[in-house]
């Protein structure tokens, strides 16, 4: 796991990019999605163009009009295919090829070293657990660990974008 530096580029995505928000934290990139706000917000786009500019992320959306309507602090998303997705955010230099591990998948938290008792407590967890380094989501309760998942992830990724997470 590698420490987050402190200028990196921070997102606000739409309900249509909920794939690779989850890939942009597995990556370290601290994403908020629009699925964890109420759904029944007419007023959506608005309170998403609102974060983006007041708390200086780069928006990413599937919409025209409304990468549009935040002009340089938004992207139009081209593909649908998450792996395009990812590839355009790395050719435009707003990310950087690496797996960093450092975010909850689910919430967006930093994750912390897990602590035994965590490890434990997890009935999800390797019971043979040598070799493995492990975090938690402190927000979700989530264990996470460098195993199977994590190196399959890598190489997806890896394959489809030329480079080694």
């Amino acid at each position: 796991m590698s420490p987050e530096p402190e200028k990196r580029i921070r997102f606000v995505s739409d309900r249509m990019l909920g794939t690779l928000c989850r890939y942009l934290r597995f990556m370290g990139y601290d994403t908020i999605s629009a699925n964890s706000l109420s759904k029944s917000n007419s007023l959506e786009d608005t309170l998403l163009l609102r974060i983006a500019l007041g708390e200086g992320r780069v928006l990413l959306t599937r919409d025209r009009e409304l990468a549009g309507r935040a002009g340089p602090a938004g992207v139009l998303v081209r593909s649908d295919d998450v792996m395009e997705q990812v590839k355009q955010l790395l050719n435009t230099g707003l990310i950087d090829a690496e797996l960093r591990m450092t975010r909850c998948s689910l919430c967006n938290t930093e994750l912390r070293e897990a602590t035994t008792g965590e490890i434990a407590g997890a009935d999800y967890a390797p019971k043979d657990n040598d070799g493995f380094l492990f975090f938690f989501c402190p927000n979700c309760q989530k264990l996470y660990w460098n195993g199977s998942h994590g190196k399959h992830l890598a190489d997806r990724i890896g394959q489809q974008l030329g480079w080694k997470g």
